[in-house]
This record gives structure tokens, C-alpha cells and sequence, in this order.
């Protein structure tokens, strides 16, 4: 890879490998967060055992195994087991312990940093907000990247509109319960979940944003359940992947989340690993991007909804019992 200096706009999962690789590989790596601390609290973190491809000490964070989900439809109840085991992990800990395998391999991180956008000169210049926390009030750059989540600046500043969006929340119920499955309970646009977490359980809902908190209200109130530390999020629900030479997006900024689950960490994780093979080539990657993940989407799209179609109107066409692969949907 050619040696570049290199703007990571975001400090999630997806940003701070690519800062740890691209570090790895000689490359000046700043990461630029607007929060004032790392980690994602609002995600579920559960995760198919593909993470310890990418984040080998990711194992010490697991806190359960699954092997299976329930999905309980009004007349039907379905059991899909996965291909490969989902581990229950912090999110917001993954996060920490990739920042910190970013900063070993030389990677400098600011916090409290929002970006305003960009200017796309010969030398790219970051500009940012006078009463921030960064370090002067704009930077140039060879190559800028955003891993800035479902409202991405990056994406705002290359001219693209920001894709369909949902709500997400989870809170916790105080319960050990080390069960190997989770459960869930589709909606009209989404799922409440029920995630075994080994001292505690959680409990969630991702749907359309107007009518989320409703239903979450409503389940939790028919199920008698008080729960803490609620905690929510947006997630995008979209694949947007704009061509730029210098300017490239990656994980939650370009929609990439599975459209049946809305989550994100394996999908955007792939999409780094292959922005890291094309690096600096930014043409190239967004073209192996497409041709990765645009059949996955129509695919897993299509396939999701005729599950939902099937498990309201018809349910008896379905089997009782099958296996997935969790992150793909291969059969």
C-alpha cells in the first residue's frame, strides 16, 4: 500500500480498524470523533464468530455463545440455527480495545471533534467548529474517510442524501441466563428481541422511527418488564456507496447493515478488509463494494420479506426448523 495520510472521520468499530491496519501498514492515521469518549453503547453487540477473524482478542470480551434463534410469529414459532455461533459481547468494550490496538500501532485519536465537512482541494481540507477540541481549525489530508455513523457529515459533503432510517432501544432486565438461544417477535418493519447476556438479559426493538417507542412500551408493559439503562439508537437501512477518488465511506455511513437485522459490525468489518486491500485506490474499492454487498442486499431483502409475508398470512408453508448462515443468508 502507498504510504498516505489519512483522515478517519468516526471512532466506531469500523474506523478504528481501519486506523490499527492502515497504521500497520506505515500510513499517518488521525481519527476525528465527535464524542467525547470511545464506545458504542446502543448496540446490542452480539456477534457471529467471525469477529475473532478480525479482532483476534475480541475472544476475552465474549460473555455468552448462541446457536440459535426463535422467532415467534402470532401462529408459528420458528427455530433457525446459525452455521456459525454468535457471541455476546460489550459493544462499547470492542470498541475500547481496538482503540487501543489502534493507538499501539500509531494511530492518533481526538476526541470531542465534530467534523464540519470538507474541502476537496488538491491537499483534502478538513474543516472544523472554532470551539472544538482539535487541534488547529483545518487540516489537510490525502485521502479522508468516513465511518461517521447513520448521519454521516462525509456522506452529507459528497451530496448524498442520507438512506431510510429506523430506531433501535435496549435496556436490560436483572437475570442470569446463559441460554444458547435468543428470541424474537417480528413487527410490520422490524423485531423485538430477547439476548440471554450470562448475568443479565436484554431486551430490544428495532422498527420504523414514528411508531418504535410504542411498540417497545406496549411489549414491555404486556410482558410486565422494568427495564435499566435503556439506551437507543438510529440505524440507516440503505446501501449508499459514492464514487470519489479521495473520499471513501465505510460501515454505518454507507448503509451497510443487514436489512433484516440492522446490524452492522461483520458487513462494515468485510467492507474494511476490502477498503484495505484497494488502499489508496478508492475507485476500486467502492467498485469490489458493489459487487460484494449489492447482491447480498437484494438477496437478504427479498428473503426477509418473504419470511415476514409468509410467517403472518401463511404460516404453515414454513419449516419449522433450519440453519443460516447469520451474516450472509446462506442457506
Amino acid at each position: 500500500m502507498s504510504k498516505m495520510k489519512t483522515a478517519i472521520v468516526g471512532a466506531g468499530i469500523c474506523g478504528l480498524y481501519l486506523a490499527w491496519k492502515l497504521s500497520e501498514a506505515g500510513n499517518e492515521v488521525t481519527v476525528f470523533e465527535k464524542k467525547g469518549k470511545i464506545g458504542k453503547e446502543a448496540c446490542s453487540g452480539l456477534f457471529s464468530e467471525k469477529i475473532i477473524n478480525f479482532i483476534p482478542e475480541s475472544k476475552k470480551l465474549i460473555q455468552n455463545k448462541i446457536k440459535s434463534v426463535l422467532i415467534h410469529f402470532p401462529k408459528k414459532t420458528l427455530r433457525v440455527r446459525f452455521s456459525k455461533k454468535f457471541f455476546v459481547m460489550e459493544h462499547a468494550e470492542l470498541d475500547r480495545l481496538t482503540a487501543i490496538l489502534a493507538e499501539k500501532a500509531g494511530a492518533k485519536i481526538i476526541l470531542n471533534c465534530p467534523i464540519e465537512g470538507f474541502d476537496p482541494h488538491t491537499k483534502l481540507v478538513l474543516r472544523f467548529a472554532h470551539e472544538n477540541n482539535c487541534i488547529g481549525f483545518d487540516v489537510g489530508v490525502d485521502r479522508i474517510i468516513g465511518c461517521d455513523g447513520a448521519f454521516s457529515q462525509i456522506r452529507r459533503a459528497l451530496g448524498k442524501n442520507s438512506p431510510k432510517m429506523r430506531l433501535a432501544i435496549r435496556g436490560f432486565f436483572r437475570k442470569n441466563d446463559f441460554s444458547d438461544f435468543v428470541e424474537t417477535w417480528p413487527t410490520k418493519d422490524g423485531f423485538l428481541w430477547k439476548i440471554p447476556r450470562g448475568e443479565s438479559i436484554e431486551y430490544g426493538i428495532i422498527d420504523e422511527l414514528a411508531i418504535c417507542r410504542k411498540n417497545f412500551e406496549d411489549f414491555l408493559r404486556e410482558n410486565d418488564l422494568r427495564l435499566e439503562n435503556m439506551k437507543s439508537a438510529v440505524v440507516p437501512s440503505g446501501f449508499l456507496m459514492p464514487k470519489n477518488e479521495r473520499v471513501a465511506l465505510c460501515g454505518d455511513a454507507a448503509g451497510l447493515v443487514k436489512p433484516w437485522s440492522g446490524g452492522g459490525v461483520i458487513w462494515g468489518l468485510t467492507a474494511a478488509g476490502i477498503l484495505l486491500k484497494n488502499f489508496p485506490d478508492f475507485i476500486k474499492y467502492q467498485k469490489a463494494v458493489k459487487r460484494e454487498f449489492y447482491a447480498k442486499f437484494v438477496f437478504s431483502g427479498l428473503a426477509t420479506s418473504l419470511v415476514y409475508f409468509f410467517g403472518f398470512k401463511i404460516p404453515w408453508i414454513l419449516p419449522k426448523n433450519f440453519e443460516i448462515d447469520g451474516d450472509f443468508l446462506k442457506l
